[in-house]
């Protein structure tokens, strides 16, 4: 089963994103929870679908069932709650993330990174456009956003790292302007150092050594000789 994690986003980003890179419309609409399943239709395009999620304990299994649009536009009539939003697909290096621009029941941009419990999502590194995280928050839930409305997101600030990280994304140039660690300095500069300093005490060493032996050379030849 695919893990996620979810994001904010700033909506001015959003819109740059959905600028570039267009997106699909996608309405869904979720009937009532009941203790053994959950069941929602979603209609994208020309295409419907039925969808049933089975609470197993095991965990959720999902069942998707194409139906006829005309069907879909039917369900959505009677369903307890509706969401409609923009699906913006891009990647991050190797790593693909979906915009998700909320219309209904309100504006609200999110970022979802979607993978394989085996590629370690928990990883991941976002960049400096991601917003703050709320992979923990139902709140932000689909579901729970159609049933029960948008939470009170905070205000997403944008900032020149930001702005620069997502157009290095959307340039296909990720992590460029991403802060990087100061490069460690090498160890073998203070030892060389070390070494230059023992090396520089040797020389005075023979430097007075030799001195003195000239002193005493000197002393000698001055000295009156004995007969």
């Amino acid at each position: 089963m695919s893990t996620a994690r979810v994001f904010l986003l700033a909506p001015a980003l959003a819109r740059l994103i959905e600028k570039e890179r267009g997106g699909h419309h996608i309405r869904q609409g979720y009937f009532p929870d009941r203790p053994d399943r959950s069941t929602h239709v979603q209609v994208e395009g020309e295409t419907g679908q039925l969808v049933l999620v089975a609470h197993q304990p095991t965990g959720p299994v999902e069942q998707v069932t194409d139906i006829p649009r005309s069907q879909a536009e039917a369900l959505l009539e009677l369903v307890a709650g509706r969401v409609e939003h923009l699906r913006v697909s891009l990647t991050i290096g190797p790593q693909p993330v979906t915009l998700r621009r909320f219309v209904t029941p309100g504006p609200l941009d999110l970022i979802i990174v979607i993978a394989e419990p085996s590629k370690q999502i928990r990883t991941f590194q976002p960049p400096a456009w991601f917003g703050p995280e709320v992979t923990g928050d139902p709140a932000y839930q689909t579901r729970s956003m159609a049933l029960a409305g948008l939470p009170a997101a905070p205000e997403v600030e944008i900032t020149n790292a930001a702005l620069h990280s997502l157009l290095d994304t959307l340039d296909g140039r990720s992590g460029v302007h991403e802060p990087q660690a100061a490069a460690p300095q090498p160890v073998a500069s203070t030892k060389s150092a070390e070494a230059e300093a023992e090396t520089d005490d040797e020389q005075d060493l023979n430097d007075l050594e030799i001195e003195d032996s000239v002193i005493r050379e000197l002393a000698r030849s001055l000295s009156p000789r004995r007969l």
